[in-house]
């Protein structure tokens, strides 16, 4: 078999899976009861998944609005129809394929979930890059063109959120040594040697889970970034929240498909370019600092004790954290250690 013909194959098979899935969809009434309607009269539709819910601050401020920039700017040609809470696949490591075979046009990714295959996107997680949401799309704004280069696929937004605070059920952490013996909720392999060193132990579980796992004592806290409590309605099971740990923020991507990207005109090419500018990315950023205001808000008038570490107890965690920072500086990634990838993230004097 020739390779053209193996590559037409795939493709056939890739177009039936996709019309399989969203067949069953519309069937089961999933997705808004809405079905794939065909390019007709020089109209074309995009298909967006992810696996937040369907009202995440997302959808408002970052992919509804790209959708009808889209719309303005192509006169109707070119549309979007979003297809949210895993309507295409449940599973959050599992963006990156699914944009790849082809079952979704447009996808959210979370890079650090497979940091091995993003490790330099993931580097925007490493303590001491930054802390805010802005902050964190700023340092991934500097890096960007070698944060492209990890991804096959045409890079439409990189963003972040703000760093994670920690909230506990029967604990509160005010000093290093409330963190011995805890098991922590963690969103990234990353995270697990500094959390480790901090004296607690630490276990990866999806966020869709963490309410019942603190609920039900499976783990003694979660580290997230404070845009989640809402999300999750963590204010429910936690009775404290410290406000620091020495993290930074999780980095976000929203890729499309490259074959996708490069079969559309230079029109239609630049139309997808003009509506995924900076501001794209950085209203990424803005959506998640306002969800982290409000969820700490949200905690608060639920009672949940707020913890601010006095300076010199966060100078103890970070000194505690040393050892282990040191040591992933000195992780190779590609042609350069981490210690080396920092400089150009950084903001300048």
């Amino acid at each position: 078999m020739t390779r053209a013909m193996t590559q037409a194959m795939t493709q056939a098979m890739t177009r039936a899976r996709r019309t399989l899935v969203l067949g069953l969809l519309v069937a089961g009434g999933g997705a808004g009861g809405c079905r794939e309607a065909p390019d007709t009269g020089g109209t074309r539709e995009l298909s967006l998944a992810h696996f937040l819910p369907a009202d995440h601050v997302l959808t408002g401020d970052m992919f509804t609005p790209l959708a009808e920039r889209l719309a303005e700017l192509s006169g109707g040609r070119l549309t979007v129809r979003q297809f949210p809470a895993g309507a295409l696949n449940s599973s959050a490591p599992a963006q990156y394929s699914i944009l790849r075979s082809g079952v979704a046009d447009i996808a959210l990714a979370i890079p650090a979930y497979t940091a091995d295959v993003f490790p330099k996107t993931d580097l925007i997680g490493f303590p001491g890059i930054c802390k805010t949401a802005v902050e964190c799309t700023e340092a991934m704004r500097r890096a960007r063109p070698a944060l492209e280069a990890e991804y096959d696929a045409k890079v439409l937004g990189l963003w972040a959120n703000d760093a994670p605070v920690l909230l506990t059920r029967e604990r509160p952490v005010r000093t290093l040594e409330d963190m011995n013996g805890l098991k922590i909720r963690v969103s990234t392999r990353s995270l697990i040697p500094f959390i480790e060193a901090l004296g607690a132990s630490a276990v990866m579980q999806p966020g869709t889970v963490v309410h019942q796992s603190l609920t039900t004592g499976v783990i003694d806290g979660v580290a997230i970034s404070p845009s989640g409590i809402g999300t999750f309605q963590l204010h429910e099971p936690a009775a404290y929240l410290t406000t620091w740990l020495p993290t930074s923020g999780l980095p976000f991507v929203l890729l499309m498909n490259r074959g996708i990207y490069e079969s559309l005109s230079p029109e239609e090419r630049g139309w997808i370019d003009e509506a995924a500018d900076a501001s794209l990315s950085m209203a990424g950023a803005t959506a998640y600092a306002r969800a982290g205001a409000d969820g700490l808000r949200m905690a608060e008038e639920a009672g949940v004790e707020i913890i601010d570490l006095p300076e010199s107890e966060i100078r103890r965690f970070e000194q505690a954290i040393a050892p282990a920072r040191e040591a992933g500086l000195a992780r190779q990634v590609g042609e350069m250690t981490l210690g080396d990838g920092i400089p150009r993230i950084r903001p300048g004097p």
